[in-house]
C-alpha cells in the first residue's frame, strides 16, 4: 500500500477537515492524492474555493495540492489509508463526549474494504481505538478487524495559532495493531513529517503519551494559578517572583492564566473518566482542573472587590474584557473561559462590554450568550486584559488613561503590561 500511495494508486482520506484535519489533509496532498471528507457541506464547499472555514489556513496553502474535498461516502471509499481528525470534547457533565468520533467511525465503516488502514488523531483515553472505536468499524462494514482491515493511532500535536510548529516539523508519534500496520504507518507519516516519528509499542501506549502532553502542561499551570492566588493575598506579583526562579536552569516556565480551549482544558477529563472507571480517582488532575476551572470566577470577583475598595457603585459600573478567544492571535472561542468572567461579572449586576479582534460576535452569542461591543467607549472603570493579542501588547497607559474614568482598575491576566501602568490602578494574576 505504501508504494501504490507514493505512486497514487491509492488514496489517504483525511476524516474531519477542522484546524488539525485540514493542515494535514493539504500536507499530504503536496505529496499524494487525498480526498478530505467533512460531513458539513458549507465547509466542504468553502474548502474547495480555497478558504479555510477555521480561519488558519492563507488560500495559498491549497495550491497545488492533489485533494478532492466532499461530504459523499462514495467519494470516501475510493481510500485505501483513513486518517481520522475530529473533536473530543465533554459534555456538560465533563464526559467524554464520542460522538464525533463514533460518527467519524460510522462514516469509515461505510466506505471500508479489505486490506483498508484505518488511524485515528482524535485525542482520546487509553483504549478508545480499540474498545469504542474499533467495534462500530467491524459493525458498520461487515468487516473483521485484523483479517480484513488493520488499525493505527497517531496523536495529533497541532498548536491553533503557532506558524512554526507545524504538522511537518513536529515529530510524530504512531502506532499500530501489529508490526506491519506500524511500519506502514510510520512510513506514510514520514511522507510529510520531516521532524521524523517515534514508533510507540502499542496503540495504548500512543493514546496515553497525547493524554498526558497536555494533562502535564494543565496541573503545571494549576500551580501557577495557585501560586498567583497565595501570593496576591501577600501582596507579592507573581510575575515577578517566576521571573526570578526562572533565573535557575532547570525551573520550569510555567505562567499563570484562564485554561481553556479544547485541548488542554479538556483532555485531562478524557483521563480521570477512564481511571474512575478503572477504579482510581485522579486526586493531582482533579485538583488542577478545579483550579484552573475557577479562574475566570475569581478574576472576576477580585475585579468587583477592588472597585468596591475605591468607593465605586457595582450596579453602576462598566467594565471592558479584553480579549473572548481562548488563547493569544487564533479566531477559536471554543471552550474559552473569558465567557466564565464574563458570566460573573454579569451576576453582580455589572455592565460588561468585550471587545476582540479576532472573535466573531456571532459566534459568541450563539456559544456564550454575549456580542463584542461595537466600538470601544470610554469612562470604564475596570479593563480586563484577558488575552494577550498582539493588537494589545503596543498599548501603554495613555491608552488606558484615554479610554476609563478616574481610579479606574487595569486588570493584566498575562502580565504584558507590568511596569507600564503607574497612575491606574494594577493588578495581575
Amino acid at each position: 500500500m505504501y508504494q501504490d500511495i507514493l505512486d497514487k494508486k491509492a488514496k489517504v482520506a483525511v476524516i474531519g477537515l477542522g484546524y488539525v484535519g485540514l493542515p494535514i489533509a493539504l500536507a499530504f496532498a503536496k505529496k499524494v492524492s487525498v480526498i478530505g471528507f467533512d460531513i458539513n457541506a458549507e465547509r466542504v464547499d468553502k474548502m474547495r474555493n480555497k478558504i479555510d472555514p477555521s480561519g488558519e489556513l492563507d488560500s495559498s496553502e491549497f495550491d497545488n495540492s492533489d485533494i478532492a474535498f466532499t461530504d459523499s461516502i462514495d467519494v470516501l471509499r475510493e481510500a485505501k489509508f483513513f486518517i481520522v481528525a475530529v473533536p473530543t470534547p465533554i459534555d456538560d457533565h465533563k464526559l467524554p463526549d464520542l460522538k464525533p468520533l463514533v460518527g467519524a467511525s460510522k462514516s469509515i465503516g461505510k466506505a471500508l474494504k479489505k486490506g483498508d488502514v484505518v488511524v485515528y488523531e482524535s485525542t482520546v483515553y487509553p483504549g478508545c481505538t480499540e474498545e469504542d472505536c474499533i467495534p462500530v468499524l467491524e459493525e458498520v462494514s461487515g468487516l473483521k478487524f485484523m483479517a480484513d482491515f488493520k488499525a493505527g493511532y497517531s496523536p495529533e500535536r497541532i498548536n491553533p495559532g503557532d506558524k512554526e510548529h507545524t504538522i511537518t516539523k513536529i515529530k510524530k508519534v504512531v502506532s499500530g495493531c501489529d508490526a506491519e500496520t506500524l511500519d506502514l504507518v510510520a512510513k506514510v507519516y514520514e511522507i510529510i513529517v520531516t521532524a521524523g516519528v517515534h514508533r510507540a509499542s502499542t496503540i495504548k501506549v500512543a493514546e496515553a503519551a497525547k493524554i498526558i502532553e497536555n494533562t502535564q502542561r494543565d496541573v503545571n499551570i494549576a500551580l501557577m494559578n495557585e501560586l498567583s492566588i497565595i501570593f496576591d493575598k501577600m501582596g507579592i506579583n507573581t510575575y515577578e517572583v517566576l521571573e526570578a526562579a526562572g533565573t535557575k536552569w532547570n525551573f520550569l516556565k510555567f505562567m499563570p492564566g484562564l485554561v481553556g480551549g479544547h485541548c488542554i482544558g479538556v483532555d485531562p477529563y478524557y483521563l480521570t473518566y477512564k481511571a474512575a472507571e478503572k477504579g482510581y480517582h485522579a486526586q493531582v488532575i482533579n485538583s488542577g482542573r478545579y483550579v484552573n476551572d475557577s479562574m475566570g470566577f475569581y478574576v472576576a470577583k477580585q475585579t468587583v472587590k477592588k472597585l468596591i475598595a475605591l468607593g465605586k457603585d457595582i450596579a453602576k459600573s462598566n467594565v471592558l474584557v479584553m480579549g473572548a478567544t481562548f488563547k493569544e492571535d487564533v479566531e477559536d472561542i471554543r471552550n474559552s473561559k473569558v465567557a466564565d468572567v464574563v458570566s460573573e461579572f454579569k451576576s453582580y449586576g455589572v455592565n460588561v462590554e468585550v471587545t476582540d479582534p479576532y472573535a466573531s460576535s456571532e459566534e459568541l452569542m450563539h456559544e456564550y450568550g454575549y456580542e463584542l461591543t461595537p466600538s470601544i467607549g470610554k469612562n470604564y472603570d475596570a479593563v480586563v486584559v484577558a488575552v494577550n493579542h498582539k493588537p494589545y501588547m503596543a498599548h501603554d497607559e495613555k491608552y488606558f488613561q484615554s479610554i476609563c474614568a478616574a481610579d479606574a482598575v487595569i486588570v493584566d491576566l498575562k502580565g504584558i503590561l507590568r511596569g507600564k501602568i503607574k497612575t491606574l490602578n494594577y493588578w495581575s494574576l
